[in-house]
């Protein structure tokens, strides 16, 4: 059997979670602190937990390695795929997000501008490289060659397919974008069974927020891409564009996802709430 994994967390007599400390202020959060817990040395019978243990470079083996202490985890690999990586959440809500497409080989410059005028916004499957502008949003064709030259030395790229994004005017966080990667009006949502459980802003250094028209807009979408998506913990990322219209940026696991502006105490709260009342 593998090395024992961190002790399942009972939460309000409600909801198992496996917890570890990454050390990232955004994602880590002390359920102790906050609520009742019970804390059991052996499990009597198969639990299903939500992890809280940072991303996972090889979800299947996590998935696989828990399964033998008795834990499983909240989402099957499965469903972990269709949370976090574009091209299986992409064909569910493409009417919701921006023209994209990806490459099973490693394309040439000349590919991608066929399929796209620049400028167009380059990312891998399931993530950017840290918000880099110059890596991230494609001006020039000169620019596009030396990113996929460089893509296979990134650690964050080298393993990720290609993923061409048809670049929108979005709304600014920011009078002050400088050089950096644009802060745009965005806000992350976590939803729990098809019922968002906490909204928030994405950049929180920025002073920027919702008013109630642009939160029911982005509520009623965001319902829509959960209930396509159809897994238990979601994380969907929203952004305005600069005609008005709310977008969806990206998809995320939800146990994977760190919390940006959404206060970690009231989501939880919100999880345990409607585990109460839905079991």
């Amino acid at each position: 059997m593998t090395e024992r994994p961190p002790s399942p967390v009972l939460v309000e007599d409600k909801l198992w979670i496996l917890s570890s400390p990454t050390g990232l202020a955004q994602y880590d959060f002390n359920f102790e602190s906050h609520f009742r817990c019970h804390h059991p040395y052996d499990l009597d019978s198969p639990i299903i937990a939500v992890a809280r243990m940072g991303a996972a470079p090889d979800y299947q083996s996590r998935f696989d390695s828990l399964m033998q202490w008795g834990v499983r985890l909240i989402h099957t690999p499965s469903e972990y795929q269709r949370t976090s990586y574009l091209p299986e959440w992409y064909p569910l809500i493409k009417q919701c997000t921006p023209k994209s497409i990806w490459f099973e080989h490693f394309p040439s410059a000349d590919e991608i501008l066929t399929h796209f005028n620049l400028p167009v916004f380059l990312k891998g499957e399931r993530q950017t490289n840290k918000h880099s502008r110059v890596q991230s949003i494609i001006e020039s064709r000169e620019q596009l060659e030396n990113v996929l030259q460089q893509w296979k030395q990134e650690s964050i790229l080298w393993w990720q397919r290609v993923v061409c994004r048809e670049y929108l005017r979005l709304r600014p966080a920011t009078k002050s974008p400088g050089g950096d990667f644009p802060k745009s009006y965005e806000f992350r949502t976590f939803w729990w069974k098809h019922h968002c459980v906490g909204i928030g802003k994405y950049w929180v250094s920025e002073d920027y927020r919702l008013n109630p028209k642009d939160e029911s807009e982005i509520l009623a979408k965001g319902e829509l891409v959960s209930k396509a998506l159809d897994v238990t913990f979601l994380v969907i990322d929203f952004a305005q564009t600069i005609e008005g219209e709310w977008i969806v940026i990206e998809c995320n696991d939800g146990q994977d996802s760190g919390y940006a502006g959404v206060h970690p105490r009231f989501m939880w709260q919100q999880i345990i709430d409607h585990q109460l009342t839905t079991g």
